[in-house]
């Protein structure tokens, strides 16, 4: 790279790995070791079976260590007759249980520079492993995917099974002409082998995959309370790690057996929602319950402010930040917090407004209160090296990371407003100009965690490279604002005038709807039925009998109730052409999220 950027392999776009040209199998010399990784519970034969097809393998054997972790079967796994050279069961790790668990328990024993996780169903071709490892000598912070077909498990030995895959032919032993096609391989087709695709993770489903070793701990390996979709949330945080997926379809397998969710896809998908919609924030459809919140927010806001803080400003900021149209955010407020000490305060504290606002946030979950000095959090935290001001170095596994002045409050949709701006052109990084406040950055995690992959001595540059930055001004962004300009411009004309300005064409049609909702109570309560000929009569005949004022007033109320009253003839297409907008960004933020 260029400009800042790291030096080193090309720049991949997005997750566009055309710049990356692997080797032919069986024309590079390996020189990384692998750790072939496969949890098992039970299945002793299909497990047999796989061992069989590694036992094949054209990866040099004195590079490869497979390891089996018995995730508490009953009998006990044994390791068969036919396995390769480095292949040995471990139990899992005590104090769990779970997929995960024993995933993380064999990458924590395993000795080489990459993981490969694979599952004791899985009967792999010869060139599997090669091919899935070539790429990983190429960049370290490749996620390589392998291929897999589904089929009905015939009658086979290991001994079969070692014979085909040495001679290079599954179809010897396996129907693969009934052979069912993974879902995955049909996107990674449509996606042009996920160069083009939003949301490459959602591929990434577990049975074959292989990374870095210390990409595997960076992330901190697979979550264990994930009980369901264990892979796809993990695939998620490496997404967000800033990862690149490249699926390989010469690493060919056979999945034995036809999988549960194939069988009963909707116990499926309702099984593993809630893990994904707690874990996930990208997953906006399975945030649609109102008012809550969620194990990981979508936003974090960070506002820096310094020792001596306006604390009316910093309530109003936070304030508005919580109280927006995405209410699964959470605001990290960096100040020289440790330097409050615990000791009585004197008369004359010079850090009294900051050791206040200490008390205002402390106990709100919601906000995080965060040192600018030494990289740890009020809570002692430690932050990731490379924090800038005391924040960690990436928000990961929050998806989006906002830093603004104090001084400018978010609009009640800026946020929304900002992603949807950025998911449009897929950019890593938004710049609004904020005039003399300074400006607003809203930025894409999985382009920061790219750049700090990289080792990019300039972050922005790099994420110009990888992703793009755009840039935008206030106006798009802050409507909220611009309003409460233009009413402040109005009290200051009323003041200088004596005269109150008169309402809008919207105000006043809003208005009269409202006088209209007022007198026609079972009609607002009961949408289609009209208001009670009684109660016209009543208003009728307190319009004959009032004052002159008061018909007046009765008369108008009247009108109302008869359906009368009527807005300015500009106001309707001022108030379509508005919310045709908030459709049109609304619409095409949930577009750009779908999980291709």
């Amino acid at each position: 790279m260029t400009d800042g950027a790291a030096a080193g392999p090309p720049p991949i776009r997005h997750n566009d790995h055309s710049p990356l040209t692997p080797p032919a199998l069986g024309a590079w010399e390996p020189s990384l070791p692998v750790s072939v990784v496969i949890p098992a519970r039970g299945g002793q034969h299909r497990l047999d079976l796989a061992l069989a097809a590694l036992a094949a393998q054209s990866y040099p054997a004195h590079l490869m260590e497979v390891i089996v972790v018995d995730d508490g079967s009953d009998p006990p796994l044994r390791l068969p007759e036919i396995a390769p050279p480095g292949a040995r069961i471990e139990p899992a790790a005590p104090g769990g249980w779970g997929i995960a668990h024993a995933v993380n328990t064999g990458a924590a024993r395993a000795g080489g520079e990459i993981v490969q996780r694979l599952d004791s169903d899985m009967v792999v071709c010869r060139e599997h492993i090669e091919a899935l490892a070539r790429w990983h000598h190429l960049a370290g912070y490749v996620v390589a995917i392998g291929a897999k077909r589904f089929v009905e498990e015939p009658v086979l030995s290991p001994g079969e099974v070692h014979d085909a895959v040495r001679a290079g032919s599954l179809g010897e032993v396996f129907d693969l002409s009934a052979a069912q096609a993974s879902s995955t391989e049909q996107t990674i087709a449509r996606t042009n082998g996920l160069r083009t695709s939003r949301n490459p993770y959602h591929v990434c489903t577990g049975p074959t995959v292989s990374l870095r070793r210390e990409v595997f701990h960076a992330v901190g390996g697979f979550d264990p309370a994930v009980l369901r979709g264990e892979d796809t949330e993990f695939a998620y945080r490496l997404a967000a790690h800033g990862v690149v997926f490249v699926p390989d379809m010469d690493a060919q397998a056979v999945h034995l057996g036809i999988p549960a969710q194939r069988l009963d896809r909707e116990r499926a998908v309702r099984t593993v929602a809630p893990y994904l919609a707690q874990r996930v924030p990208l997953r906006r459809d399975l945030r649609k319950d109102p008012g809550r919140q969620w194990l990981v927010p979508y936003v974090e806001i960070v506002f820096r402010l310094g020792e001596d803080p306006d604390p009316g400003r910093v309530r109003a900021a936070v304030g508005a930040a919580l109280s927006g149209s995405l209410p699964d955010v959470v605001v990290t407020l960096v100040a020289p917090w440790s330097k409050l000490s615990e000791n009585r305060p004197g008369p004359d504290d010079p850090l009294f407004e900051l050791r206040l606002l200490r008390e205002h946030f402390a106990h709100d979950r919601r906000v995080r209160l965060t040192d600018e000095g030494d990289g740890t959090s009020a809570a002692g935290q430690v932050t990731a090296v490379g924090g800038v001001g005391g924040i960690t170095a990436t928000p990961a596994p929050i998806p989006f990371r906002y830093t603004g002045p104090v001084s400018v409050p978010l609009g009640r949709d800026s946020l929304e407003r900002m992603i949807a701006a950025m998911q449009d052109d897929r950019s890593g990084m938004l710049v609004v100009d904020l005039g003399e406040d300074g400006p607003a950055t809203l930025v894409r995690t999985e382009a920061l965690g790219r750049a700090l992959l990289l080792g990019a001595t300039d972050v922005t540059a790099s994420i110009e490279a990888t992703h793009g930055v755009r840039h935008g001004a206030r106006a798009d962004f802050w409507p909220a604002k611009d309003r409460k300009d233009r009413k402040d411009q109005k009290a200051q004309k009323t003041e200088s005038t004596g005269r109150p300005e008169k309402p809008a064409q919207g105000a006043r049609a809003a208005q009269a709807t409202r006088a209209e909702k007022a007198v026609q109570p079972e009609a607002a309560a009961q949408p289609g039925r009209a208001a009670r000929p009684e109660k016209a009569a009543k208003t009728a005949e307190t319009a004959q009998t009032g004052k002159a004022a008061e018909a007046g007033k009765a008369a108008k109320t009247g009108q109302a109730a008869s359906g009368g009253a009527r807005p300015s003839a500009r106001v309707p297409g001022r108030a379509a052409s508005a919310a045709a907008r908030r459709r049109n960004w609304r619409s095409l933020l949930r577009s750009t999220l779908r999980p291709d």
